[in-house]
């Protein structure tokens, strides 16, 4: 099948648009502070949140009173391209295409055993070189003011476990396989090719893409990604338990293809920020950061982060979402803090200026706070919106906001028996999409955004 692509947009292009999306935002949300939805900066005893649960009768998504959802997608859903909304819905982003429509693409943390929702016609792998593996992307392209959808389509196959990703400045998605095969079986099924890459999806491809993966970009436990638009650098978490974070200098900016340099970040003064054993990373306090040069990033025998502890490296517990803000970007630890119910991080990128740094922003003490956080993003008004990923004997999923100054609170409850997960913000920053993870559920939130 050949994939029409609409031409992309330039680098410096994307970056202008990106600014005055933020500025248009920053605008609209200056307005509702100036009618009385002040910030926590401006609000005497700071934004405690959009106030108690409804319970929704539909038995999906509890939310505060005044915000609504829309159910987009769901498993089973017939799609423009003869196939089936597949399951294990992950990692989403949110992009914008020509004619007033908007791009969801979306991950599918599919193994080989999963159904795949019909046939795939090409892909990067297959299992015993006969059926390409399930795993991979959907799109589904929605108008969007009405958020209408207009198709929906399988965009890349032959991928296993795409955790998450992240979209770029230029127009794409890129998705991370949460998987690494130290030889090429699985059980009892043979694969082709090697697993643990990053591949790119384009938000305007029209069906199933070629499927390349960044090997520069290196072969690990991937599970999201973020791009500084000033710089176009990409920054990549590591789902393991003494993970490091990673970011790639390209080769040229916006050309991840051409290669660059994968490096880990080494904090001057701390070697772990999980805080497991001991408060070594007190919440608020910047460090310094150096990034070191890492080669043989193929890492046949998974040992990638091993050799970048080696080297001084801070290790990570479970690193999952990354989101750039502003001017600074956010990694969530899932599993890291002294009660290891997760953190978040701020790492302030120096851009040639002044050195990068990175802070402790949020460590939780206890299951009411936060609990398990997987992807996360940032919103117009600067809060952070995380997905929590618990399970325990009684399931039970939340969305947690959290201010500019590091205060949670709850903005929502899955009533489904499964994780949230995918997170992300219209371009005009009215709708939140998110995902139920099994069986399938995307959703759009919108609401009286405040904050």
């Amino acid at each position: 099948m050949a994939t029409r692509y609409a031409p992309m947009e330039n680098f410096v292009t994307a970056e202008l648009h990106r600014r005055q999306f933020l500025s248009a935002t920053a605008s609209a949300f200056a307005a509702l502070s100036l009618s009385g939805c002040m910030t926590r900066g401006v609000m005497p005893g700071g934004f405690a949140g959009y106030g108690p649960l409804v319970p929704d009768h539909d038995g999906l998504l509890d939310l505060p009173k005044g915000f609504t959802y829309r159910l987009i997608s769901s498993l089973g859903d017939q799609m423009s391209d003869g196939g089936t909304v597949p399951d294990k819905a992950d990692g989403m982003g949110c992009l914008p295409l020509p004619a007033g429509e908007i791009a969801l693409v979306r991950n599918h943390e599919l193994v080989p055993s999963d159904e795949s929702g019909g046939l795939i016609e090409k892909g990067y792998d297959k299992i015993a070189g006969k059926t390409v593996l399930p795993g991979g992307t959907t799109t589904v392209v929605l108008d969007a003011e009405t958020l209408e959808k207009k198709r929906e389509f399988r965009s890349l196959g032959g991928t296993i476990r795409n955790c998450s990703g992240g979209i770029t400045t230029w127009g794409s998605w890129l998705t991370c396989e949460e998987f690494v095969t130290e030889t090429k079986h699985l059980g009892a099924e043979k694969l082709g090719a090697d697993h643990g890459w990053v591949f790119e999806v384009p938000a305007a491809a029209n069906g199933l893409v070629d499927p390349v993966p960044l090997k520069a970009m290196g072969r690990f436990n991937h599970e999201a990604a973020c791009v500084d638009p000033a710089t176009g650098i990409v920054y990549l978490t590591e789902d393991r338990d003494d993970s490091v974070l990673y970011r790639f200098v390209p080769t040229v900016p916006g050309k991840l293809q051409q290669g660059g340099q994968l490096q880990a970040m080494r904090i001057v003064g701390i070697a772990d920020t999980r805080n497991w054993k001991a408060s070594a990373m007190p919440v608020g306090r910047r460090y310094k950061i150096e990034w070191l040069p890492l080669d043989a990033v193929d890492a046949p025998q998974d040992d990638l982060r091993k050799r970048a502890a080696a080297m001084g490296a801070a290790i990570i517990a479970r690193g999952e979402g990354i989101h750039m803000g502003s001017d600074e970007l956010y990694v969530c630890s899932t599993s890291g803090g002294a009660a290891e119910l997760g953190q978040i991080f701020k790492l302030i990128p120096g851009r040639s200026r002044r050195a990068d740094e990175v802070e402790l922003f949020f460590e939780s003490e206890n299951k009411e706070q936060f609990n398990f956080g997987d992807n996360l993003t940032v919103g117009p008004n600067g809060h952070l919106i995380v997905c929590e990923d618990q399970y325990t004997d009684v399931v039970d999923n939340r969305l947690i906001g959290l201010t500019p100054a590091g205060d949670p609170y709850v903005f929502g409850r899955l009533r489904l028996q499964t994780e949230l997960a995918g997170g992300c913000f219209s371009p005009d920053g009215k709708w939140f999409f998110v995902n139920a993870y099994a069986p399938t559920r995307t959703v759009a939130i919108t609401g009286p955004w405040a904050g």
